[in-house]
């Protein structure tokens, strides 16, 4: 332990799936944020990753991130049962432990911070799988035991924990920051233009496919919309396969899978607008990823976007038909837009985020 900050174990399981998702985007940002913060004149807290075993070829990709890592001997799967069932012993020779999903190592004498990032598997029980919602319960009612303290990423999501048990002082809300992707390279957006065949301006949707991201509404309300667009501009659909995925298919729809971070920078930068109606979300990270890119937002309402996105019901499909013409084509409202959305962007950084994180550790660890 250097300075006045407690060591801390990171648990970043999350990056270790198929599909990383948001999770895995606040664990890696969040890693990188402490890394950030190590360098200031103050320092921050030591940091050790936590995650199953390393099956993939060539060097750990955790390892990029410049902290040691803490790699179990099992797989993911067999290590999320394991712990699930408390047959493993958790982290040592840290003084806190953090677990960035409600992924949580077996309890034992040191504190435990777990992130909730929603309760959407009780508000929105219909777009979970059983198998799911059930995992998700069992597993706060165990982060609920075991925790000394929360972080969470919007008040909405503090209030949902409270009123699921957690003792109101020990819930802290720090927003994400916005600031993890590199800076939109035109030679990675000609490429990704070459292979969707893209010639000109296009919409973008991003998220994982599944039903709580409403895409079907989404498709549906760019069909309506495209007869009032300047041209049969496209609608990209960007992000992995999800369970219950809806049919995204139609004319001028193109699904472009998972895109890697230099894909996702380029894509914000040259899109015209970003389309993301979810049906909730504990925060939204992708409409602040487009802002952060001056990429004009469609959103329903989110704790992530304030009033710097054209707002509209995710359940109305011709109120997200009107936001996608109004925002596409309207010259003054995309300047407010990008103006808003910047300005936006420009105070969520992630070292910052970093910072409040480490201030929870010490309110739960050895100083």
């Amino acid at each position: 332990m250097s300075g006045p900050w407690p060591s801390v174990a990171l648990v970043v399981e999350q990056l270790r799936r198929r599909a990383p998702g948001g999770i895995g985007t606040y664990a890696s940002a969040l890693a990188a944020g402490l890394a950030a913060l190590a360098s200031r004149p103050d320092g921050g807290p030591d940091v050790r990753l936590v995650a199953s075993r390393w099956s993939g070829r060539g060097p750990d990709p955790l390892a990029s991130t410049g902290w040691p890592v803490d790699a179990s001997a099992l797989p993911g799967p067999l290590l999320t049962r394991a712990w699930d069932r408390s047959l493993l012993r958790g982290p040592r020779g840290v003084d806190v432990v953090h677990a960035t999903s409600l992924l949580t190592p077996p309890g034992g004498r040191l504190p435990l911070v777990v992130t909730v990032h929603d309760l959407l598997w009780r508000s929105h029980a219909e777009t979970f799988p059983p198998r799911g919602r059930a995992w998700h319960e069992a597993a706060l009612g165990r982060a609920l035991r075991r925790a000394a303290a929360f972080v969470v990423p919007s008040r909405p999501v503090a209030d949902e924990l409270v009123a699921a048990g957690a003792d109101p002082a020990a819930v802290t809300v720090i927003a994400h920051g916005s600031d993890h992707l590199p800076a939109a390279d035109p030679a990675v957006e000609r490429r990704l233009r070459a292979r969707l065949g893209l010639a000109g301006p296009f919409l973008l949707s991003v998220g994982t496919r599944e039903p709580r991201k409403n895409l079907a509404r989404v498709v549906a309300a760019y069909h309506r919309a495209r007869p009032d667009l300047p041209g049969p501009w496209p609608l990209v659909v960007a992000g992995p396969h999800g369970w219950g995925a809806a049919e995204v298919d139609g004319a001028g729809v193109m699904v472009a899978g998972r895109l890697s971070g230099d894909e996702l920078a380029a894509a914000y930068g040259a899109c015209r607008l970003l389309c993301y109606v979810p049906l909730e979300e504990g925060f939204g990270l992708p409409p602040l990823e487009a802002m952060a890119a001056g990429a004009p937002v469609v959103a329903s309402p989110l704790p992530s976007t304030g009033d710097a996105a054209f707002e509209v019901d995710p359940t109305d499909v011709d109120d997200i038909a009107r936001g996608i013409v109004a925002v596409a084509v309207d010259g003054p409202v995309r300047r407010e837009l990008v103006r808003v959305g910047s300005a936006r962007a420009a105070r969520h950084r992630w070292v910052d985020a970093a910072a409040a994180h480490a201030d929870v550790y010490a309110s739960v660890g050895i100083r």
